[in-house]
């Protein structure tokens, strides 16, 4: 295996896929707001429509952040790794490597989300890099989710990064 590729040709091909089906949610207001104080946040933008209007928006806005647990759905515990994070719903993305870790996540906000807003996700293959650091090879995978509202309008994009050796 030490000059084999840790991805294969036909993992290559995914690069630019659809990893799953695109998700759809309407945002409501209490589940927002819900988050909204869970987090601390409790910006007047997102707990009152008459400020959210003041301040010159259609509605309460959302917290940004809650578009990715909006668009999750509820799951078993049983489907929990071992780092805490859920087994991959999605289609997989073969490697020859052992392990695969959660590597960071990096949002972009193009446009405000309200309550009562109805947001679509899709999550793509953004890219696959081979790399060799301190401790061996590695691949650095990029997915990229873009979150479009009912309108068609792009309101958020979230590109993850994956470490797998």
């Amino acid at each position: 295996m030490a000059n084999e590729s840790l991805v294969p040709d036909e993992t290559r091909r995914m690069v630019g896929q659809l990893l799953g089906e695109p998700l759809t949610a309407t945002i409501t207001a209490k589940e927002a707001q819900r988050f909204a104080m869970a987090s601390g946040d409790l910006n007047p933008l997102y707990m009152d429509n008459a400020a959210a209007r003041s301040a010159g928006f259609d509605g309460t806005l959302v917290p940004p952040v809650y578009l990715a647990w909006a668009l999750s759905a509820a799951r078993p515990l049983s489907e929990i790794r071992d780092d805490g994070l859920y087994l991959s719903g999605g289609r997989r993305v073969p490697l020859n490597v052992a392990r695969v870790m959660f590597g960071g996540e990096e949002w972009t906000f193009l446009e405000p989300v309200l309550a009562g807003d109805t947001i679509t996700s899709e999550m793509r293959l953004k890219s696959l890099e081979e790399k060799t650091g301190s401790s061996g090879a590695f691949v650095l995978q990029i997915t990229e989710t873009t979150y479009t509202d009912q309108r068609g309008r792009i309101v958020a994009k979230a590109l993850g990064r994956s470490i797998a050796r």
